[in-house]
């Protein structure tokens, strides 16, 4: 497979290299897809390439998922008229059983025949209880099937390679509504990609570094998943979003919902990184990119297919829905043809035919999610907003792959996440405080049960990102409007989160 020479260092400056006479530009694709956007067309035949049993599949666990979480209020509301009764911690525990699946801690309950209940801490116990069966479930079960080891990451892992990348790297934006984008709209097994969201798909250019080092380090050493000498890249990806219906107010608050701002944005973080490669190590050290984006309304992705010279352009890209429209009258392999034509026409100069490839099945694997809005949420969702049911602070979350249903504040320290963890709670006070409710963080930090004392520093770390957020808001802390579950997970072991602490004061033995 041809692939470039080793790159020279490049001006971060935008380039502007002349477009491919059939190459289609953005605002081309865009005036083209209005119409199918806004939901027109959302009804009849499927596409042929729509794997539905999949999409069943999905739907019922995001279905079940946050119908668990979306209990929790009407239960507390019949708790609440119920608590002065004679026997209201029995029939407390009973309805709890029943319509959440577990009980709930007694010392708030026992205390409701001379106060008030305790509601909000009550919330926040539901959540994390919620949380952490929904973690229990996803390792045990494995819904989405992609463990790792599977037929799915196997195979996937396979093709990855034979299009010439060793590891795929994906920064989607901390919205809850993207969430959902690896195991959902691209269709990829969760264990064959390495995700870390933040606001605004921002990354941290020395952290993704220091990440691709452990990399090729390992292709060295191990050989793992290739090696070292062989001819693949590592593939840095950047998933930025927008709406279609909303444009001006439910595109990515990190950039004041300017879908053009956030494209550059990405983009620009995209090339530091790369530069930061290049600059760095020898031998024509380099990392391939490849730039996203992704409606939220309709979960359909437009690919900024980037040249075989690494060029990328803004203001052309290609989208799923157009690929939709141009290939659903086609026989299945016939469509496959036309997809990949369409993805190397599309390619910002030269196109590279392993980035072609991958590109392609993408752009198949989301024409199935676009089905799937149109079947399960009538061509766009109705949440067009944030809706997400807790925040996740820390490093981990490997079990969340749900639109909607967690807002992500990936850090170290609150300190250098101040600004994810701001906007985590500003929405938080729209959704929950705005309505009396608390809102509810789960801290989570991942170790490698391999290094000896790596549990006790992750929970000593988890202790302090809880005290720090204290003192950071601390006015929602004082009134009860927030609450903190404190987990951690060994990485190396395929299983659920542990619950090792809790803002929520209980005397009772068991639970957080």
């Amino acid at each position: 497979m041809p692939r470039r020479p080793a790159p020279t260092i490049r001006p971060l400056a935008p380039r502007a290299p002349r477009r491919r006479p059939d190459a289609p530009s953005g605002a081309d694709l865009s005036r083209r897809l209005a119409a199918v956007r806004l939901g027109q067309g959302a009804t009849g035949s499927p596409h042929p390439l729509t794997d539905h049993a999949a999409n069943a599949a999905l739907e019922n666990y995001d279905r079940g998922v946050k119908d668990a979480f979306d209990r929790i209020v009407p239960v507390l509301k019949r708790l609440s008229a119920l608590q002065h009764e004679d026997d209201f911690v029995e029939r407390a525990q009973a309805l709890a059983q029943a319509e959440l699946g577990f009980s709930l801690p007694l010392p708030i309950l026992e205390k409701a025949w001379v106060s008030q209940l305790d509601m909000r801490s009550l919330f926040a116990w539901c959540v994390f209880e919620t949380y952490e069966q929904t973690s229990d479930g996803f390792f045990r079960d494995d819904p989405l099937h992609g463990q790792p080891g599977s037929a799915a990451a196997e195979d996937f892992n396979a093709f990855l390679l034979s299009c010439g990348f060793h590891l795929l790297d994906v920064t989607p934006c901390a919205d809850g509504r993207l969430a959902h984008a690896i195991a959902f709209a691209l269709r990829l097994p969760f264990s064959s990609v390495r995700r870390r969201p933040h606001a605004g798909a921002l990354f941290d250019v020395e952290n993704t570094v220091n990440r691709w080092v452990k990399t090729e380090h390992r292709r060295y050493r191990e050989g793992v998943p290739n090696a070292a000498h062989e001819d693949t890249r590592y593939l840095k990806v950047v998933l930025y979003h927008f709406s279609s219906l909303d444009p001006s107010h439910e595109g990515c608050a990190a950039h004041g919902s300017d879908d053009a701002l956030a494209a550059s944005c990405g983009r620009q973080r995209l090339m530091e990184f790369q530069q930061a490669v290049e600059n760095s190590f020898c031998c024509g050290a380099s990392v391939d990119l490849l730039l996203l984006g992704i409606d939220t309304d309709t979960d359909a992705i437009r690919v900024h297919v980037p040249g075989m010279d690494g060029s990328t352009r803004l203001d052309q890209w290609l989208d799923a829905a157009t690929v939709y429209e141009a290939t659903r009258h086609l026989a299945p392999e016939e469509a496959r043809r036309r997809i990949a034509e369409l993805a190397e026409a599309a390619a910002a100069s030269a196109p590279d035919p392993g980035m072609v490839r991958l590109i392609a099945r993408l752009l198949e694997h989301n024409i199935s999610q676009i089905d799937y809005v149109r079947q399960y949420h009538d061509g766009h969702y109705a949440d067009a907003g944030h809706a997400e049911r807790f925040i996740g602070v820390g490093i981990g979350f490997k079990e969340i792959h749900l639109r909607n249903l967690t807002y992500f504040a990936y850090m170290d320290t609150v300190e250098e996440g101040a600004p994810d963890m701001d906007v985590g709670v500003k929405i938080f006070k729209g959704l929950n405080v705005s309505r009396g409710l608390p809102v509810p963080v789960v801290v989570r930090f991942d170790y490698n049960g391999n290094v000896p004392g790596a549990r006790e520093r992750a929970v000593r770390h988890a202790r302090r990102v809880q005290e720090a957020i204290e003192n950071r808001y601390s006015d929602l802390f004082a009134q009860g409007l927030l609450h903190a579950l404190l987990t951690v997970r060994d990485q190396e072991r395929h299983a659920p989160a542990e619950a090792v602490g809790s803002t929520i004061s209980l005397t009772t033995a068991g639970g957080h």
